[in-house]
């Protein structure tokens, strides 16, 4: 199997206790340590009761939230995992082998593989019975979820196609003039050329594209009421886009480094970056309201849940913070590298994987 260097031989899964009180340090409820390689990502099942990862060892695994058990191995891929989605009947992986795979979430059996992409496959998105992907071969992809075809390319970017997004035809207005265009949702995708596109599902072709940032597109967010998407650049801003129109609506610019991951809630955008804070905006003015600066390495991970704003961070922590008030709840230490991803499940306990164990 083809693979990365990897820091260490297995790698780990926290599994971190509820926040609690302000102040204080949190400690690991378990320790799954079944991988051989760092955990690229992670996600949840729609009910909460199991985890999907995906790893450096190019394998995948199924876990029980309620006991931290591995409920099954998905093996195949022949390089490392880069992305997994997990639904509540089917698991989706997809790798630097080129390939996307359908697992049987009960069996572990795999149900489908979805073969077109010509070089890494970096995200993958399933959503209105339709399968979404960006690959490092400058191109994304729609395929159909039970025949595992393609259906759709994607074809514009001048460079590696990192993020995506996609919005559901009853998302968008029905207004005439665009109906025709949005029939079948829209999907925005980010590059390492700078752009973002937007691109018509029904037909694969480009209806807008986003220019205005002068580095790559590490990461965005949509807000589907308002039609708006939010991009996040190496530039160290994040910009705000109408994704009918083209328009650049406002550019978020505080940051000094890269911004790596967002996070749209309640109409507050948060935003992670290289220069070790999390920022809070406005998401209709773009006013910054607060800053959490308590971490020690780039932002690499954020997510929001009941109040709460967790961060995962190359100094190998996660953290807590009062989203409201911007203090700082809980450190949470165990992990030795950087923090890739994190996922929240009831009673909000922060999920959160590395990228190798010490």
């Amino acid at each position: 199997m083809q693979g990365r260097p990897s820091l260490a031989g297995r790698s780990l899964l926290l599994v971190l206790p509820p926040t609690g009180g302000m102040g204080g340090g949190g400690s690991a409820l378990r320790v799954c340590a079944d991988h051989r390689g760092g955990i690229n990502w992670l996600s949840l099942s729609p009910d909460g009761q199991r985890l999907l990862t995906g790893s450096e060892d190019g394998t995948a695994r199924l876990w029980s939230t309620a006991d931290g058990q591995c409920c099954a191995l998905l093996q195949g891929h022949e390089s490392y995992v880069t992305f997994c989605q997990l639904e509540d009947e089917a698991a989706f992986t997809c790798s630097a082998d080129c390939t996307i795979r359908k697992w049987d979430v009960l069996t572990g059996q795999c149900l489908q593989v979805f073969r077109g992409h010509t070089s890494i496959v970096n995200r993958i998105l399933v959503a209105n019975n339709q399968l979404f992907s960006s690959s490092y071969d400058r191109t994304a992809r729609a395929w159909s979820v039970d025949k595992g075809q393609v259906s759709r390319e994607f074809r514009g970017h001048r460079n590696c196609v990192l993020t995506l997004a996609y919005s559901a035809p009853w998302d968008l207005p029905g207004a005439p003039c665009v109906e025709e265009a949005v029939a079948g949702g829209l999907l925005v995708t980010g590059s390492t050329d700078g752009t973002a596109k937007v691109w018509q599902v029904a037909s694969g072709c480009c209806h807008q594209t986003l220019r205005g940032h002068t580095g790559a597109v590490l990461c965005l967010v949509l807000d589907t009421p308002s039609h708006t998407a939010f991009t996040g650049s190496t530039d160290a801003t994040i910009r705000a886009w109408d994704i009918l129109s083209g328009e650049q609506l406002r550019v978020f610019r505080e940051h000094q480094g890269s911004v790596i991951c967002l996070e749209l809630v309640n109409q507050h955008v948060y935003s992670g970056s290289a220069d070790r804070t999390v920022k809070c905006w406005l998401a209709d003015t773009g006013e910054r309201v607060r800053t959490f600066a308590a971490h020690r390495h780039s932002v690499s991970a954020l997510k929001y849940h009941a109040g709460t704003l967790f961060t995962g961070s190359g100094d190998a922590r996660a953290r807590a913070f009062d989203a409201q008030s911007g203090a700082l709840q809980k450190v949470f230490r165990g992990h030795a590298f950087i923090i890739n991803c994190i996922q929240v499940g009831a009673p909000a306990r922060p999920l959160g994987p590395l990228g190798a164990p010490g």
